[in-house]
């Protein structure tokens, strides 16, 4: 059971900071979003850093396209790659709520925040695909400072600010603050994040995995 809670709560404390910090940053009165971005960047590295590092003895995915790439990569069932997912969107969601609840706005607000366009669309996709690719071909130990930093960095060069994980997608837009997502963009943006998850696979599975 270690592992199936261990991707509940890794997720859920994830996106708890990664909008906490966004709610907090504008209840500060700060209007400027560019400091905003830079404060949700840091929570952010921070969050991936500590979270991966502590849970990685159980499991330490919280995100479903890299449990599909560890899937496809034969090393999870396909029973645990649907728990996963499941136990993925549940913890994003309460943790977007319990930001929510923690700085007194609605448990369930859904965001007005529109994340359109061609651009961020394929944004998204380069986003998701950075981080998958650069999971697989990373080492073990590697992995919790190379996704922490590659997340950090992407926020700010990517124009959809790097979702790059579905369950927190759909986490996010039920939360109307700085790093909300309207329902009306969740599908658009998951479409381009498992594109960019499967295509990430097959580059790694075609040109990097060791025989």
């Amino acid at each position: 059971m270690s592992k199936y809670i261990s991707e509940f709560l890794g997720t859920g404390f994830l996106f708890c900071a990664v909008i906490g910090s966004g709610i907090m940053g504008q209840n500060l009165g700060n209007e400027n979003e560019a400091l905003i971005l830079l404060v949700n960047t840091i929570v952010t590295f921070f969050a991936l850093y500590f979270l991966i590092t502590s849970l990685e003895p159980y499991s330490n995915h919280f995100n479903p396209v890299v449990s599909i790439a560890f899937y496809l990569d034969k090393k999870i069932s396909q029973n645990t790659l649907g728990i996963y997912i499941l136990l993925q969107i549940l913890g994003a969601v309460v943790g977007v709520m319990t930001a929510n609840y923690m700085f007194d706005i609605e448990n369930i607000e859904f965001s007005q925040k529109n994340r359109s366009g061609i651009n961020i669309f394929i944004a998204e996709i380069i986003a998701t695909f950075g981080l998958v690719f650069f999971i697989l071909i990373s080492s073990k130990d590697k992995i919790p400072l190379v996704v922490a930093s590659y997340i950090g960095a992407a926020y700010w060069f990517t124009s959809s600010t790097s979702f790059a994980n579905p369950a927190g997608t759909i986490g996010r837009m039920f939360s109307n603050t700085f790093a909300g997502i309207s329902p009306e963009n969740v599908l658009f943006f998951c479409l381009a994040e498992f594109i960019g998850g499967i295509l990430a696979y097959l580059f790694y599975k075609f040109f990097f995995k060791l025989k």
